[in-house]
């Protein structure tokens, strides 16, 4: 429940507003329906996670990952346009992970 909530509500925040909006998004929806700590870190990791790679797979796809193949290069990665999609799913998921986190913690203070 709480990862689908994160998830519908940072895919609509993400079509109009800046990208932090995924981690006020999981604040709210831990904050509102979160129970456990571990659980709401998944979620909003999970949530983030999918949705970053899918947001970025739609970007990249088009143009046959040109830009990801180029990004890469800037790395110390392999060479391999999927990992430029593992590294930004990680640092969305720690974003929305630490969120739901911190939403869920802040229900509990109140309580």
């Amino acid at each position: 429940m709480l990862f689908l909530i994160i998830l519908i509500l940072s895919f609509v925040g993400s079509l109009f507003l800046p990208w932090w909006i995924v981690a006020i998004a999981a604040f709210l929806g831990a904050l509102l329906v979160g129970k456990k700590s571990g659980q709401a870190f998944l979620s909003g990791f999970g949530a983030v996670f999918f949705l970053w790679v899918v947001l970025a797979l739609i970007k990249s796809i088009p143009n046959d990952n040109i830009l990801a193949d180029k990004v890469v290069q800037l790395f110390p990665l392999p060479h391999n346009w999927i990992w430029v999609l593992a590294v930004t799913g990680v640092v969305g998921g720690l974003v929305g992970g630490m969120a739901a986190l911190s939403g869920v913690l802040m229900k509990k203070i109140f309580t």
